[in-house]
């Protein structure tokens, strides 16, 4: 699991965006799904909620683009975990599953 430092920005963002356009990939949509249950409307649904907590850009392991994290609920219940990129004004979903204990530990924390 990576490390994510908090940047201000990020929180401005994700709550005064009036909505989110998505970039998928063939790859990152289908590995979610396959490898941790989480399906593309879920991940589109944290965003949209707006109850999600930005943890912030990634520091650890070092990637060449920019990676960001937001934890929070989905529309059918589930905390989830996205690791992504912005693309041109667009979410990149990276990854997303579950949120571990610490993600939703800080989540808790916060919210």
């Amino acid at each position: 699991m990576g490390q994510f430092r908090f940047i201000l920005w990020l929180a401005y963002w994700y709550l005064q965006s009036e909505e989110f356009e998505f970039e998928w990939d063939d790859g990152n949509s289908s590995k979610s799904l396959r490898k941790h249950g989480v399906p593309d409307v879920d991940v589109e649904s944290l965003f949209d909620l707006k109850q999600g907590v930005p943890l912030g850009r990634q520091i650890s392991p070092k990637v060449s683009e920019e990676r960001l994290c937001i934890v929070g609920p989905t529309s059918s219940g589930a905390l989830i975990s996205v690791v992504f990129t912005l693309r041109s004004g667009r979410v990149r979903p990276i990854s997303s599953r579950p949120a571990s204990k610490k993600e939703r530990r800080v989540y808790d924390e916060i919210r």
